[in-house]
């Protein structure tokens, strides 16, 4: 069995969860971390065991070691960062949101299909064993013809315009770092978006505090989700159907129960346990498709990236809410 050595590019929490989840795979070490400040690189180099650390994005992506590339920066970060790992011919795995906006997602597409390097975004939801049973259920028309869904996102951050969540510079806003929850999910189920209506409370650094939308299906249906730095919320979600209901309970992006509501039925709860932190069904799905190798998987299709992409960029002309930059 090959041992695929993965770098890491960041090292803020959601670099920190992915290393631990490689310690749960027999087929993956974590090899080379890299930071802006080097000091940072060699701190969790020693705690998660990497072998080497960088102290630039770019010495990691030329070393010739690293069979894979995670990239846990800031959102501004990821466009950057993708067409150095493509342009190296790393394979990537980068976090949600995928870029800043579509066009930039586009060009990160296109150099992928140039450069022929697997790419993949890391919603890591997708692979969630609960989020496949839920699939399986409404497939099988367990609650009817699936009409809605419903879900939420929120937590009370309290307020610093340095903190990433509150900084455009950053790709700060709720809807970003974690409306894109409910708005994947929403199109998981129900597909392509025709129409979009949004509103928001934006704050004093001009990022979005908290952001309601609802959504339109191409195929029919209609979904709402809500998003919220300025309060908590139960982060469940709700699957609607003619004939049930579906309820994925929380966190619904990681959940590890579902309950079934039939028409006339009583409620039946499956139990569908996750293992450690729920981060390493993603990388299994990256090992899986290099194996084969494919250049995109078919479970989180580019094609998906870029569809959330776009209804983000037009969630957030709604609202008013624009990037340095663009």
């Amino acid at each position: 069995m090959t041992i695929l050595q993965w770098g890491i590019l960041g090292t803020g929490g959601i670099a920190s969860q992915l290393a631990r989840a490689m310690t749960e795979l027999d087929d993956a070490r974590l090899y080379a971390v890299a930071s802006r400040e080097t000091a940072k690189a060699a701190s969790f180099a020693q705690t998660f065991g990497a072998a080497r650390h960088y102290g630039s994005y770019a010495e990691l992506v030329a070393d010739p070691a690293v069979d894979a590339v995670y990239i846990a920066t800031p959102h501004a970060q990821h466009f950057d960062a993708l067409q150095l790992c493509l342009t190296a011919g790393k394979p990537v795995l980068c976090e949600k949101p995928f870029t800043l906006n579509a066009q930039q997602a586009a060009q990160a597409i296109a150099l992928a299909g140039e450069r022929q390097v697997f790419m993949m975004e890391a919603m890591w939801m997708r692979f969630i064993p609960a989020i496949a049973q839920a699939q399986a259920l409404v497939a099988s028309g367990a609650i009817g013809k699936l009409q809605g869904v419903q879900a939420d996102f929120g937590f009370l951050q309290p307020f610093d315009p340095a903190h990433r969540v509150f900084n455009p510079a950053l790709g700060g806003g709720a809807l970003l770092d974690i409306g894109i929850y409910p708005l994947s999910l929403a199109c998981l189920f129900l597909g392509p978006i025709a129409r979009i209506q949004s509103m928001a409370e934006l704050g004093t650094t001009g990022v979005d505090e908290q952001t309601a939308f609802t959504l339109q299906h191409a195929g029919g249906g209609l979904s709402s989700g809500w998003c919220s730095l300025r309060a908590p919320s139960p982060t469940e979600a709700i699957l609607l159907g003619s004939q049930g209901t579906l309820r994925v309970h929380a966190p619904f992006y990681c959940p590890s129960r579902l309950t079934l509501q039939q028409q006339g039925q009583a409620p039946r709860t499956i139990s569908v346990p996750v293992s450690g932190n729920g981060y390493r069904y993603e990388l299994e799905e990256v090992h899986r498709c290099l194996r084969l190798d494919l250049l995109e998987s078919p479970r989180m299709p580019l094609a998906d990236t870029l569809a959330t992409l776009q209804a983000l960029d037009t969630i957030r002309t709604q609202i008013g809410v624009r990037y340095p930059g663009e």
